[in-house]
């Protein structure tokens, strides 16, 4: 059959593939524009399959909020420049609504259908990875339910989208919007301080009993009588607590009232008994392994390539 010069130059547009390697996907699938787009990912022709080795540690996280339910989606691009583009803001924003039917299991999230493209999610980003030319990943998902929701971004870039997103649940007797308020509040404390866990009992046992036997090691070593040394990691442990539980964490607004303490005093104004039952913090890239280079280096590759 006759392959149009406009069908290639289509593909080519779609896959970044070379110009040969379109017109024989294209001849393979009988001009069937989908399964030629398939047929050079499989080859490892497209520009998804060449460029899924390379580090995404870049681009962004957002936030989609239901009744009841709010979910926050990391999205990540090799460079920081991708992360500016308007279709991948939209392609990270778009995620997030599908995440809030679907659910923040990662896999399932890739295998869900993307709204009126005919494609999966997982699909989805690598359309977009051919018409950017950047590996892209779609690393975690994550969600949390509640009575009140409240959300913060921090770094925003548009809409419910930015660097870091936290979401912090509430349950209140009192004014809902006065207890978003408050939770609006702890949620940038929780992005600006990271806890560990919501409370003294969430926090990992295997962590509080590292810790404690550090500060015996510590303590014993002064030479202090047993009775001296337990009061001693008692107060270190208190201290310990204060440095990764959010309740005992001194509130990030005035530095120093535990945020227990801030909550019983917020709800004076929030008119009724009010419990902080839970948060999610995703901060982008946590844990990649960035790969520095020289930028003469990168020149020197980009001319010899």
């Amino acid at each position: 059959m006759s392959i149009s010069a406009a069908d290639i130059k289509e593909l080519r547009e779609k896959t970044q593939a070379g110009m040969m390697d379109c017109k024989k996907a294209l001849t393979e699938c009988e001009g069937n524009m989908e399964a030629a787009v398939d047929w050079l990912r499989k080859k490892g022709l497209s520009a998804a399959a060449k460029k899924s080795g390379r580090v995404a540690a870049e681009g962004l996280v957002a936030v989609a909020e239901g009744e009841g339910k709010s979910v926050i989606v990391e999205l990540n691009s090799e460079t920081d420049f991708v992360a500016k583009n308007e279709k991948f803001q939209k392609l990270a924003s778009d995620i997030a609504n599908v995440a809030l039917e679907s659910g923040a299991d990662v896999e399932e999230l890739k295998k869900a259908a993307f709204p009126g493209t005919g494609r999966t999610v997982e699909e989805e980003v690598a359309e977009l990875v051919g018409v950017i030319g950047e590996n892209m990943q779609l690393r975690r998902a994550a969600e949390l339910k509640g009575d009140v929701i409240v959300s913060y971004i921090h770094n925003s870039v548009a809409d419910n989208i930015g660097k870091i997103a936290v979401l912090v649940s509430l349950k209140t007797q009192g004014d809902t919007e006065k207890a978003k308020a408050f939770g609006k509040q702890v949620a940038m404390h929780v992005a600006a301080i990271k806890p560990e866990a919501l409370n003294v009992a969430d926090l990992d046992e295997s962590l509080v009993n590292r810790e404690k036997e550090v500060l015996s090691d510590q303590a014993r070593a002064s030479g202090k009588p047993e009775e001296v040394i337990a009061k001693m990691i008692e107060g270190r442990i208190r201290k310990f607590y204060a440095e990764v539980v959010l309740l005992e964490q001194p509130f990030v607004m005035d530095g120093k009232t535990p945020v227990k303490q801030a909550l019983k005093d917020a709800e004076n104004e929030i008119g009724g008994a009010t419990e902080i039952t839970g948060y999610v913090r995703i901060a982008l890239g946590e844990g990649v392994e960035k790969k520095e280079e020289n930028f003469a280096d990168e020149v020197a590759k980009a001319a010899n390539s």
